[in-house]
């Protein structure tokens, strides 16, 4: 008896079954995970403080404030540095730093082979605003890659660390958030997919000059740490097999 195409592609599934079914949905932070962005945004950042008077390096800025959302990173410099023209300072920081963008952003090293190369739904989850969103991840072609699945933490009423985010993607995707992996390079990230009953994977740019990124993503309460899109790829197989068929 001869097989439809339809039973043949079952029994191949069968044998040759996806090593990351057991995940629903893999969420990506953007910023640090996916663009080499950050860099360009602590040093941009810096830029427009000093020249309103904020004594800032960009490696403080870089250690100070990545990982917030915007509105969160304004209040911080209200309450840290009695910035008072907030509005205007920001508006500054905008102009550099997407007309960097426009020149010299680029994605992370790897991280488009592991994009292309997941077999599962995918989206991304970021503290950036939509408008910054676009300005970055939508000038590359890794936009294509998760589009329209690219959510803001507009959208919720709170950002990362608080669940909310994830959560939301979650619904948008019809996944068990306890199927769902977050790759994040923030504790704020880790936290957040902690808190929402997710698996949190810790990513390291083997670049980054901060000291011991790794021990603060674990302490935080990622499943494991990636450093480099080399080592993403094993790690998502781990946390697909610790989940439970």
């Amino acid at each position: 008896m001869s097989l439809s195409a339809t039973d043949q592609t079952r029994a191949a599934n069968r044998s040759n079954p996806d090593p990351l079914q057991n995940i629903d949905l893999v969420i990506f932070d953007c910023d640090g995970v996916l663009i080499d962005s950050e860099p360009i945004a602590s040093r941009t950042l810096a830029e427009a403080l000093q020249e309103a008077g904020v004594a800032i390096t960009p490696s403080e800025a870089h250690e100070k404030f990545t990982g917030n959302s915007e509105r969160v990173i304004r209040d911080m410099c209200v309450r840290d540095y009695g910035l008072g023209d907030v509005a205007n300072v920001f508006q500054a920081w905008h102009r550099r730093l997407y007309a960097e963008f426009a020149r010299s952003l680029t994605p992370m090293a790897g991280i488009g082979d592991i994009v292309a190369s997941l077999t599962r739904p995918k989206c991304v989850a970021s503290n950036s605003t939509m408008h910054r969103l676009r300005a970055s991840l939508g000038r590359l072609d890794l936009w294509q890659c998760f589009h329209p699945g690219v959510f803001s933490a507009e959208a919720v009423a709170r950002p990362k660390p608080a669940p909310d985010l994830l959560l939301h993607c979650a619904e948008k995707f019809a996944a068990r958030p306890a199927r769902c992996v977050m790759v994040d390079d923030s504790p704020h990230g880790v936290a957040a997919a902690v808190s929402a009953g997710m698996i949190a994977i810790g990513f390291v740019d083997p670049a980054d000059p901060r000291p011991a990124r790794k021990a603060l993503l674990v302490s935080s309460g990622a499943f494991g740490v990636a450093t480099g899109a080399g080592e993403l790829t094993p790690m998502l197989l781990a946390a697909s097999q610790s989940i439970k068929a």
